[in-house]
């Protein structure tokens, strides 16, 4: 058997050769477990976004669409989501209009419209514990009305048209319209009584798109 001498020559670039070898596929196994870890948490991005529906809240105006934060407030969705899909709040108006603040609606009193007087009373006969978050009352901020009792909301929830921070951590936000926010513009400025009543109907009807 005849030995073979490899010079240092030879053999440095032997082990650079090696060397880049082993660097080249450590980089391709990284690179691939990265493509798969990217494509796994885009695929549970959109699953979750999947899950969660948004609602439509149609008026002679036009329609706002809101999208929901159940991971800050999943009572108060579950509760909106399930009111909605029952009809709930069908055929109820924005009862109370406040320019610079926002509008007010969910009351199924207001139905009917001989009873002025009771809007702003009525709701569902569960009421809802508070889930004060740290989202803020932003324009276009859809959050839930209640008693003096932080724990008494219901149906009824409000629309923010302008930065109302003074709310923070007393109301609980569980939504936002995301689209159509002029709709709102349009029924906070509709003429009003001394209640802050429209003088004019402004029925809601709501559906929810999973």
């Amino acid at each position: 058997m005849i030995s073979k001498i490899v010079s240092p020559k030879e053999g440095g670039r032997g082990m650079l050769r090696r060397t880049m070898m082993s660097v080249l596929a450590v980089s391709l196994c990284l690179a691939g477990a990265l493509l798969v870890e990217t494509s796994l948490l885009r695929a549970a991005e959109k699953t979750s976004a999947a899950k969660v529906p948004k609602a439509i809240i149609k008026t002679k105006y036009g329609d706002m669409e809101v999208t929901f934060f159940p991971e800050q407030a999943p009572k108060h969705v579950e509760n909106f989501i399930s009111l909605a899909k029952s009809g709930f709040y069908n055929g109820t108006v924005f009862h109370r209009v406040i320019p610079g603040f926002m509008i007010q609606g969910g009351d199924p009193n207001t139905k009917d419209p001989t009873k002025p007087e009771t809007y702003g009373m009525g709701g569902p006969s569960q009421r809802l514990n508070a889930e004060f978050n740290d989202i803020p009352h932003r324009r276009g901020i859809v959050s839930m009305a209640r008693t003096n009792d932080p724990n008494s909301a219901g149906s009824q929830f409000f629309i923010v048209v302008k930065d109302s921070n003074f709310l923070d951590h007393q109301y609980t936000v569980f939504g936002e319209v995301v689209k159509g926010m002029e709709v709102a513009d349009k029924i906070v400025n509709l003429p009003r009584n001394a209640r802050d009543l429209p003088t004019e109907r402004v029925e809601m009807t709501i559906t929810v798109v999973e």
